[in-house]
């Protein structure tokens, strides 16, 4: 008699198997009752599927801890093995990378950060990355278990194509056109931004998923952070650069042609200072960590400015200079999209109420009138773990915030 394992009913349990696995990745532990809510099956389907992956070792049960505990019956909740795999996320930002690991099971293993200078080349950073993810818990981070590694960088991304990874050749010291035999002289080039994902290939061996870093840390806010659960969400990071990330109708935005999110070059001064991007006035060259410390002009790095508040009288005009800008442009943004949250981050954000009570006031006098009681202004909550946060959500596509947002290819 013919096996039935590639059957109709062999199928449709495989099926409800993936399915039940899948919801899991996406929204992390739940109990029966929401697993039953979201997939649709029978309590006896259900039922039936649990008990087989928790046979099979793919799902754990857990427990609620006793200071979660409620009268009655204490309601267990579903997993994701947390053995089942790892995921790393790394923000290269301009002065720093940023590195956390999770399991499938939406535990966070560790994070880590070093700043570096602006000039560091790219292999360099990488090497970096490298060092970072091996201290992470202590060095027991087992990246046999690596399922995949998410990556944010700075600026657009469609220089980072899958073309370059597929390449042999691609990032390789060989300078073109020269086999080796020629007796070429010519030094190699310096591995450059387009060679990152075959850079990181290299040292992790698994798939390699590039995205904006800041759109990144939009969607761990509003996946984890400052404005968790909020379906339509703004957010801006004040850094080295300014950019930020939408969330729209529950769905992170990426742009037709992946550019959403360039907050920072939305013209803030008409006749200021000439923009990295070519133009005059753009938010960057006012809000920016270097606009800021060259305004004040007497402090020699940020820690030094953030130090001197609130009692430096120079360092608070500037800041409510920024924060009036700042403030302006995100009602612009405001009266276009109509978030339900805006979300302020980055290292300028840590100013603290100087900067906010700035940026709230000009929100607030630039927005319509029957938008101002609906204004709602939080920091942000990940701190310099947000973008990294972000990669590792982009690469489980864990979040329900990416439904509709298009998968980046895989440089597997």
């Amino acid at each position: 008699m013919a096996s039935d394992h590639q059957g109709p009913l062999a199928r449709l349990r495989r099926g409800h198997e993936e399915l039940v696995l899948r919801l899991l990745r996406t929204h992390g532990p739940l109990s029966r009752a929401e697993l039953g809510r979201l997939s649709g099956l029978s309590r006896t389907t259900l039922y039936d599927i649990v008990v087989a992956l928790m046979d099979g070792g793919a799902v754990v049960a857990t427990a609620p801890a006793p200071a979660e505990r409620r009268r009655g019956r204490p309601v267990e909740t579903l997993s994701l093995h947390p053995e089942a795999g790892q995921v790393i996320g790394v923000d290269f930002a301009r002065r720093a990378v940023h590195v956390a690991a999770v399991n499938v099971a939406h535990e966070v293993i560790g994070s880590a950060s070093e700043a570096h200078s602006a000039d560091l080349g790219w292999e360099a950073r990488a090497d970096l990355a490298e060092r970072l993810v091996a201290r992470l818990a202590g060095g027991s981070l087992r990246l046999g278990a690596l399922s995949g590694v998410g990556v944010g960088v700075v600026g657009p991304v469609d220089d980072l194509s899958e073309s370059s990874a597929d390449d042999p050749s691609a990032g390789s010291s060989a300078p073109p056109g020269n086999t080796g035999n020629t007796g070429s002289t010519q030094r190699p080039s310096a591995p450059t931004r387009a060679d990152l994902p075959v850079l990181l290939r290299k040292r992790f061996g698994v798939p390699v998923l590039v995205d904006n870093n800041t759109r990144l840390a939009a969607l761990a806010e509003a996946t984890w952070g400052a404005a968790a659960g909020v379906r339509d969400v703004l957010y801006l990071r004040l850094s080295h650069g300014v950019g930020g990330g939408l969330v729209t109708g529950g769905t992170l935005h990426r742009g037709a042609h992946g550019l959403s999110g360039e907050f920072g070059h939305i013209t803030a001064e008409p006749d200021g200072r000439r923009c990295s991007c070519g133009k005059h006035g753009c938010l960057e060259t006012v809000a920016s960590i270097g606009a800021v410390l060259e305004a004040h002009g007497a402090v020699p790095d940020l820690p030094a400015f953030l130090s001197a508040l609130p009692d430096d009288p120079v360092a608070v005009r500037v800041l409510e200079t920024v924060g009036t800008r700042v403030g302006t442009v995100l009602a612009a943004v405001c009266n276009a999209v109509g978030p339900d949250v805006t979300v302020l981050g980055g290292e300028l954000a840590e100013a603290g109420p100087v900067l906010f009570r700035s940026v709230e006031r000009a929100l607030l006098a630039h927005l319509m009138p029957i938008s101002r009681p609906r204004a709602d202004l939080r920091a942000a909550a990940l701190g310099e773990a947000g973008g990294a946060l972000g990669a590792i959500a982009l690469v489980l596509h864990e979040s329900p915030l990416l439904t509709h947002y298009p998968a980046p290819d895989s440089l597997e």
